[in-house]
């Protein structure tokens, strides 16, 4: 079979990259054609189409499974759940250089995005005419696509080959470059395009020179990270100077939303909800089935805990498809403050409805003793339109919840049997464990009941099976850049946290209650099913049996039936000084579990506890332990897949993807002979 290398293949994928997803009806919603050649992109309407084109790239992370392989899972956030991903998980023997779901699709549309902007950035000066208004944009995009796919890559492979010209025939001798090469070359593409790029883009989801100040700001906060420390010295001190500048320039253009669950309200395809000011890039997807191509997004399948097998639900399009493939580890729950921190229930699901009244479940002559006073054998527990399912998140030490030995979804409260399918989180006597069995399913038990991330919730679907996403995906929001200056003023030394703290409050400011605020309300993407005309009742959503989405959540339940208040908890998010840091009652065990003992470590931990409090679920978190240095530490501590017996976490090379095998297999060395095994080895990660 014949052999073609990676950059003769990279050709032809620019050539039609465009003509494989598009998006909302903007500038990407054009016709779309797959017979384009090299000699359109001389032209200035064919580098336009080019343009369109690359913007799909962006979307690799939201499109398939490989954008909670590569980035969300093998961490302390999330673990797998009812699908088991031991290779990304639990770093088992099948992450290797042949493994094709994940680590290769990265490498290829990455280097496909590098190469479609290598030809732009070529050929806009020759051809696109330096007098159009769109000449310095369109630079400035090339430029952008570049530092960004190279961003991309490097933090997951190490230093890469440095192609940053477009290819003109078959190249088969590829060399990697060192890391600190490809640092410079990243820096260099982005601050290109934010000198070139407009403050404002032309259309919604276009770049602007925001988007490259966003990831400028993360391109040299990564390189004064731990990871690159053999190296990176003599960088630090500029690096965290220009993080500062950038992410408060970021911060101060892109005003954080009042209320958290503003970014996450979502109604409608191309609503309100997807262009608050927060967000400074977002992946453009819409409900036009024209524009969705082979993957379109699918990141709402791979979070949902399971219900469909519940009885009393069944799947439909307000609960989302339960692909299942991560839930949230205890760390995850743990590491807020579930009393006064809203964006946890801003953030999970708690509560489910019932949409099958013939389906939920009845009292049988065993349970109706334990039911409330009245309770009849027979009687359904609940009907359709009532609340079907319900997860308690509470603490160790709650006495008020033991099991029902006959039903594995059922628990006592205070000694009465609660009618709803009830998962509890820690029944009475059972200790605080981070990995390990607690509850009734409703944690541990089984992978495929957690409490489920809400975030990519969507109910705006064409159907109950269709995997297809219609909302707008989040890439860079401001929220980010007001961590990387906190934490870039931390990485400055003590005399700097203040610093540090005064702009940690702005997302802890937000993230309280407000004064007045119902605390029990939960909004997310699934409430678009109301808005959906796909939907049973087109236009108003609600069917005779109700929804699975449900409107409220267990916050009062969950925190030991405290008693309903609107009061602000303000005060109680608000930190006054670095002591609150050191001795936070939510942090410290966190502390203690990984060893944190110095104000350094204690700053530094709090600040990636903060990182996920804000970001959770957001696809940063493996990229952050990982240029960190506290993957290993954090994995072991607190996710299951190092318990399971078929973990080979490796420090010396887990810390970095293999390169894929197809790659190595297809390039030449300098004399055209294929390479050897030992020339291949040398261009592989170390361990693979």
């Amino acid at each position: 079979m014949k052999k073609y290398n990676i950059s003769y293949i990279l050709v032809l994928l620019v050539v039609f990259c465009f003509s494989l997803q598009s998006c909302k009806e903007d500038f990407l919603d054009e016709e779309l054609t797959t017979t384009y050649s090299t000699q359109t992109f001389t032209t200035q309407e064919g580098l336009d189409q080019l343009v369109t084109g690359t913007y799909q790239k962006l979307k690799f992370k939201f499109n398939y499974v490989w954008g909670i392989e590569m980035f969300n899972l093998g961490v302390d956030e999330f673990t797998d759940a009812n699908n088991s991903i031991p290779s990304f998980n639990c770093y088992s023997s099948d992450l290797n250089s042949d493994e094709g779901g994940a680590n290769r699709p990265m490498w290829q549309n990455m280097y496909a995005g590098i190469e479609s902007a290598n030809t732009i950035i070529a050929n806009v000066p020759q051809y696109y005419g330096e007098s159009n208004d769109n000449y310095n944009t369109r630079l400035g995009e090339g430029y952008f696509f570049r530092g960004y796919f190279y961003l991309t890559l490097v933090v997951q492979y190490g230093g890469v080959p440095l192609k940053i010209k477009p290819s003109t025939g078959v190249e088969t001798n590829f060399t990697r470059a060192s890391e600190e090469d490809c640092f410079a070359q990243i820096i260099s593409d982005l601050e290109q395009a934010y000198s070139l790029l407009p403050e404002n883009g032309e259309q919604t989801g276009r770049i602007n020179k925001y988007a490259a100040a966003h990831f400028l700001a993360k391109a040299y906060l990564t390189r004064s990270s731990e990871l690159y420390e053999s190296w990176n010295s003599n960088y630090i001190d500029n690096d965290l100077d220009q993080v500062i500048k950038y992410g408060q320039e970021v911060a101060n253009a892109h005003p954080l939303t009042s209320n958290y669950v503003n970014l996450w309200d979502y109604q409608q395809a191309n609503g309100a909800n997807e262009n608050v000011s927060e967000v400074v890039l977002a992946a453009q997807f819409a409900d036009d089935q024209s524009t969705w191509g082979r993957f379109g997004n699918q990141i709402h399948l791979y979070y949902p805990s399971v219900y469909q097998d519940i009885s009393g639900t069944k799947r439909d399009i307000s609960g989302d498809r339960e692909f299942s493939f991560a839930r949230a580890t205890n760390y995850t729950l743990d590491v807020f403050d579930r009393v006064n921190d809203s964006r946890f229930w801003k953030s999970f699901i708690t509560c489910y409805g019932c949409n099958t009244t013939d389906g939920a479940p009845t009292w049988t002559e065993e349970n109706a003793p334990l039911g409330p006073d009245g309770t009849v054998a027979g009687d359904k527990r609940f009907n359709g339109g009532e609340l079907a399912i319900k997860y308690i998140v509470n603490d160790a030490g709650d006495d008020r919840y033991v099991a029902v030995d006959n039903d594995v979804t059922g628990a006592l409260k205070n000694g009465v049997m609660q009618n709803t399918h009830t998962f509890v989180r820690y029944f009475n006597g059972e200790d605080q464990a981070w990995v390990g069995p607690h509850g009734n399913n409703g944690y541990y038990g089984t992978q495929k009941r957690s409490v489920a991330l809400s975030k990519f919730r969507d109910g705006y679907r064409i159907s109950i099976s269709s995997p297809f996403g219609t909302r707008d995906a989040i890439i860079a929001r401001s929220a980010e850049d007001v961590l990387m200056v906190a934490e870039a003023y931390i990485r400055k030394g003590e005399s700097q946290y203040d610093n540090a703290i005064s702009w940690i409050n702005r997302l802890r400011d937000r993230a309280a209650y407000a004064d007045g605020e119902d605390r029990s309300v939960h909004a997310d993407g699934g409430q678009a099913y109301k808005n959906n005309p796909y939907c049973e009742g087109k236009g108003g959503g609600f069917s005779a049996e109700g929804a699975i989405f449900w409107d409220k959540n267990t916050y009062y339940e969950s925190n030991n039936d405290m008693a309903e208040t609107t009061a602000t908890t303000l005060s109680e998010m608000h930190i006054n000084s670095v002591d609150d840091i050191y001795n936070s009652p939510v942090d410290a065990p966190i502390y203690d579990e990984l060893g944190c003992s110095s104000n350094q470590e204690k700053m530094m931990c709090f600040l990636l506890n903060e990182r996920t409090r804000e970001l959770c679920g957001e696809l940063y978190r493996w990229e952050d332990l990982a240029r960190t240095k506290t993957l290993e530490a954090r994995f072991k501590a607190f996710n299951d897949g190092w318990v399971r017996g078929n973990s080979t976490f490796d420090a010396n090379k887990h810390y970095y993807r293999p390169i894929p095998q197809s790659f190595l297999d297809a390039i030449t060395n300098e004399s055209g002979q294929a390479l050897t095994a030992d020339e291949k080895k040398e261009m592989q990660n170390p361990g693979y």
